[in-house]
Formats: C-alpha cells, sequence, structure tokens
C-alpha cells in the first residue's frame, strides 16, 4: 500500500519506497487500498492535532469528532478508543447504529438540536473538535509517513482497526465511484478496482 499525494485513478503507479507499505495476506486490497490517505488523516489529526497517544498512556480526554461515519471519521473514533479518550461523533441518522459499533461513547444525529449544539454530555470543553465534514473541514494537511502506515497496517492486520468499506467500483465505472463521493453521504470508504 502507499499514499500518493495527489490524486487520479490509474491500474498502476509509480512511488516512493519510503511511502510503500507491503500488504500483508490477512488484509484484502480493497481494506489496504482505503487505509493511507483516510487512516493517516485520522492518525495524525488525533497524535498532531490532539495530543493523543494511542497506547492508553494518555490522561483522559473528550474528544469530538464530526463526521464520524465518514472515510476519515471511521477511522478517527476507533483510533481515538486505543486512548483513554470519551468519543463525541457526530453523523446522520441511519448511522448512528454503525458509529456506535466503532467504538463512539457518544454519538448525536447532526440534525437535531441536541447535534447542532454540540454540548459534551459531561459537561466538559472538548479537548479537541476534530471536523471531517467537507463543509466544516479545519486545516490539517496530512504529511504522508511510512512509519504511520506500517503501524494503521499491522492494525488492520491483527484486526483492532477495520477499513468500512462503503461500496466498490470498477475502474471503468469510476465516475460512479466519484459521484458517490461528491454526493457526502458515504458510509465509509468508496473503493475503486481494476
Amino acid at each position: 500500500m502507499i499514499y500518493v499525494s495527489g490524486g487520479g485513478l490509474a491500474e498502476y503507479l509509480v512511488a516512493k519506497k519510503s511511502l510503500s507499505v507491503a500488504r500483508p495476506l490477512e488484509v484484502s486490497a480493497a481494506e489496504g487500498a482505503g487505509l493511507p490517505v483516510a487512516g493517516l488523516t485520522a492518525h495524525q489529526a488525533l497524535t498532531q492535532y490532539a495530543g493523543v497517544k494511542l497506547d492508553g498512556s494518555g490522561n483522559r480526554k473528550n474528544i469530538l469528532i464530526n463526521a464520524a461515519s465518514g472515510a476519515v471519521g471511521q477511522y478517527a473514533v476507533q483510533l481515538a478508543k486505543l486512548e483513554n479518550t470519551y468519543v463525541t461523533a457526530t453523523c446522520g441518522p441511519r448511522n448512528i447504529e454503525f458509529v456506535k459499533d466503532l467504538g463512539a461513547d457518544k454519538v448525536l444525529d447532526y440534525k437535531t438540536p441536541e447535534g447542532a449544539t454540540l454540548k459534551s454530555p459531561s459537561g466538559k470543553k472538548y479537548y479537541a473538535k476534530l471536523t471531517f465534514s467537507k463543509k466544516q473541514l479545519a486545516p490539517l494537511f496530512m504529511n504522508p509517513n511510512g512509519e504511520n502506515l506500517n503501524y494503521l497496517v499491522n492494525m488492520l492486520k491483527e484486526g483492532t482497526l477495520k477499513t468500512v468499506i462503503d461500496s466498490k467500483h470498477p475502474l471503468s465505472k469510476s465516475e460512479d465511484a466519484w459521484a458517490k463521493g461528491i454526493d457526502g453521504h458515504a458510509t465509509g470508504k468508496i473503493i475503486v478496482e481494476p
């Protein structure tokens, strides 16, 4: 698996070795393909922006993750729960149970008054607000890191992290995948396959 800056769809590409990680047999091609950009964005948002350690050694935090059912949000919820973190997440009503299953402690329907106000259930201020919604994306620039990607791939292999796949599309129908992504209502990753 590799991280590629920029964008595009192709059956083959060339990438730097430092940005490449071998895919273990236990990880499907689709699971692996969904990980690099979204997984690394979630990892870096939590560890660098929110100060989450991911090894359970940090102080208890109260984190809000907006758009928790999307490509990045689904990884962010799973990774945040590795820390001693209380995760409040927002999503649409059809994904509430899905986000609870990812491990969120409290899930708010962003279309309700409670979800719109984003009040902390503990009454304390959120330590960090991570927003992965297209409409409110906080400035966050993901720096590719082969070591972090290897860490995430090993988590997939061990089953401590999962890639939730919304849908798969053949490369010849990539416009369908693109349209689904633009719609903004995917639950997890949209995968384009050769």
